[in-house]
């Protein structure tokens, strides 16, 4: 129950099986151009797709050595870990950043970047992590975002590395220039493949502007794949077998009952866990429904109380890091999580708590149980 690498199914696993194939063949194209007119479905976009071999921190890396050039200004919104990283790693690339700060659990309010906008006529982008994995918490004004960046003229980047397939994100209808994700979180699949869809403002601006890079060059993988759809580079075979098979038990599913499921059983963790006597960390508003992250109760340790769920019970929590390590444990809710899923692991929170000496307030279980059965 980590948010991430997640749970992969028999299916997704059993397509690394297949024979390997060279990826100069016509076979690697066919399975290329699958995979990518898929891609596009998932992320509900027409924009051109990039598939690359790299973990979801080499995409991020990507957009922004293709995208942002030195003393460009961005504008991130920062409320943890990973929108922290990503604001020092756009300013180590010759950036600047220009950082609009919330509490940990909190989402800045949309009139503060509309203030930045209107005070700055040269912004280049508006960078977003829109699920912040280390607290929980979740971006829920994407669309008006990109209708501001629209305005202004300035790129919309949109990184959805722990949400893409678990949430909301219509790419197109959301005016998103740059998103990305990877598959070992919402997508149900290994690690090591990182998707891309780029708009063609953005595509226009990569191949004019191409960084000093060659294996992150997204104006290679454009030409090669318009040329005869391959990838640059010797791409991982096997994980776009993998990938591919993620794909279709996402189309099969269907996006709206896909997300619809994250979001019933998100409801089902929040209120059994809040039974149980934990409070989310996240505001009520800016609660993600991919990582549940709940504030410990006085009298758990975090590192017995998660030794705890895994020697006993064979159930993985990820805590907190940072200035949160200690203080909160983090369940992943995404992939192929199910009623199964959320009833194993109350169940397994609560043993828990009662062998530590701390006693449920009512019965989580129950709670849940009436939320997954509504």
């Amino acid at each position: 129950m980590l948010p991430g690498p997640t749970n992969v199914p028999n299916r997704v696993i059993n397509a690394m099986l297949t024979p390997m194939i060279n990826h100069r063949s016509d076979d690697f194209r066919k399975l290329y151009k699958d995979i990518v007119n898929k891609t596009q479905t998932v992320f509900e976009t027409e924009n051109d797709i990039v598939v690359l071999t790299t973990s979801g921190t080499g995409a991020v890396e990507t957009s922004v050595l293709n995208l942002i050039k030195k003393d460009d200004a961005v504008i991130i919104p920062v409320n943890g870990e990973f929108s922290t990283r990503l604001a020092d790693l756009i300013d180590n690339y010759g950036g600047k950043t220009i950082r609009i700060n919330s509490p940990y659990g909190q989402n800045p309010p949309i009139e503060k970047i509309e203030e930045v906008f209107e005070k700055n006529s040269n912004i280049k982008a508006l960078y977003v992590v829109y699920n912040e994995t280390s607290t929980g918490t979740t971006l829920r004004n994407l669309s008006k975002l990109g209708d501001l960046c629209k305005a202004h003229g300035a790129f919309f980047v949109v990184d959805a590395v722990s949400i893409l397939g678990g949430d909301e994100l219509p790419v197109d209808k959301w005016n998103v220039d740059v998103c990305f994700t990877a598959t070992q979180k919402a997508l149900a699949a290994p690690p090591g493949i990182a998707p891309i869809s780029v708009s063609k403002e953005a595509k226009k601006y990569m191949i004019e502007n191409p960084p000093p890079s060659q294996y992150l060059n997204l104006k290679r993988y454009f030409k090669y794949y318009s040329d005869s759809f391959e990838t640059p580079f010797t791409p991982a075979v096997s994980l776009f077998y993998a990938y591919q098979e993620a794909l279709n038990i996402i189309i099969e599913e269907g996006m709206q009952n896909r997300i619809s499921r994250h979001r019933k059983c998100a409801n089902a963790f929040y209120s059994g866990l809040e039974a149980l006597g934990f409070t989310p960390f996240a505001d009520a508003d800016s609660r993600s429904n991919v990582v549940i992250a709940l504030n410990y109760l006085p009298g758990i340790d975090d590192k017995k109380f998660r030794e705890l769920l895994s020697t006993k019970f064979k159930v993985l929590l990820a805590g907190g890091f940072g200035e949160l390590k200690g203080k909160v444990f983090r369940v992943g809710c995404m992939g192929e999580v199910s009623s199964y899923h959320v009833m194993r692991t109350l169940s397994a929170i609560s043993s828990s708590m009662s062998i530590l000496g701390v006693q449920p307030i009512r019965d989580g279980l129950s709670v849940a149980n009436n939320v997954l059965n509504q």
